[in-house]
């Protein structure tokens, strides 16, 4: 009799035990059971925008390479469509550009990916714009409330005030069917954003509210 009740209280303890950790590592681990691809815009020949012997590419790679690691460390299995200085295009072909969009959402696609993040700068003629802005693409009804929820997030980690906005008839968007989202993380033409873009501390930062806005995305 003795030795059953030692039993029962062992299971007990078992299962508290494991109720606990599973509660730490969901805390810790708020990821853990999502798939994320992230798209490093432009690369190779295709510097993006460029400011003298500034170029998107590079930005755009460093930026998805700290995100990686902190959305591993939050528990998700992150993919990048390139992991270097090159592009997606497919040999000898002519549309180098298109090819090179189109591979990229094949990959995707073919991923079994809960969301995308196409990570970009921006850059106008005029100086005085500046700040971070997520836009989307109706091709999957989600997309809009990602980012509805990612700019308002953003705009509240990072104090602007930009508001997210749809784009139409860009190939890569309009091809990749999970849902997700384009961030252009700042203005390249902007004095500020230029500076801020380059500092590690920057990218840091960046990455870390862009995590944090995934994880609440998640969480409702």
């Amino acid at each position: 009799m003795l030795s059953k009740k030692i039993y029962v209280l062992f299971l007990l303890i078992l299962i508290v035990c494991s109720f606990s950790f599973f509660t730490i590592n969901a805390k810790h681990k708020p990821l853990s059971n999502k798939i994320i691809f992230l798209d490093p815009g432009h690369g190779g020949l295709d510097p993006g925008s460029t400011y003298k012997n500034i170029y998107e590419k590079d930005i755009n790679l460093k930026i998805c390479f700290e995100l990686k690691k902190q959305l591993e460390k939050k528990g998700a299995k992150v993919f990048m469509t390139r992991y270097g200085d090159y592009d997606l295009s497919s040999n000898n072909v002519r549309a180098r550009k298109r090819s090179d969009l189109t591979n990229r959402a094949k990959i995707i696609n073919k991923s079994d990916a809960d969301m995308y993040i196409s990570i970009h700068l921006n850059a106008t003629q005029s100086s005085t714009w500046k700040g971070i802005q997520v836009f989307y693409d109706d091709v999957n009804q989600e997309n809009k409330n990602i980012a509805k929820h990612f700019q308002k997030e953003l705009n509240s980690y990072l104090k602007t005030n930009r508001s997210y906005s749809e784009i139409k008839g860009m190939l890569f968007n309009r091809q990749v069917k999970v849902p997700g989202i384009l961030i252009e993380v700042g203005f390249l033409s902007n004095p500020n954003d230029r500076y801020l873009l380059r500092q590690d501390s920057y990218q840091i930062k960046l990455a870390t509210n862009i995590t944090k806005s995934l994880i609440n995305y998640y969480n409702g």
